[in-house]
């Protein structure tokens, strides 16, 4: 099953290291990934597109607990999202 994840983080080098150790990790393969630099706030926009047969809670609780991410969201089908954490 493929999902897409959007997450607000730090503009650091670090980071997308950290982001995609905890995805190997939980066992999702990445099949995309979208990355923005916000020079007015210092954070990255990233956008993950992951597939695997886990539970997507599994991932997004584990993302969260990163220090470096400020916020969460799952891109659900259609137009919808739900979001994590703020």
């Amino acid at each position: 099953m493929t999902h897409t994840i959007k997450l607000e983080a730090s503009n650091r080098p670090e980071v997308m290291e950290r982001i995609l150790r905890v995805v190997r990790h939980r066992g999702f393969s990445l099949e995309e990934v979208l990355m923005k630099q916000c020079h007015t706030t210092n954070s990255t926009q990233i956008t993950l597109t992951v597939s695997g047969e886990r539970p997507i809670s599994n991932l997004e609780n584990q993302l969260n607990k990163l220090y470096d991410v400020a916020q969460l969201e799952r891109a659900q089908t259609g137009a919808s999202a739900v979001a994590m954490n703020a």
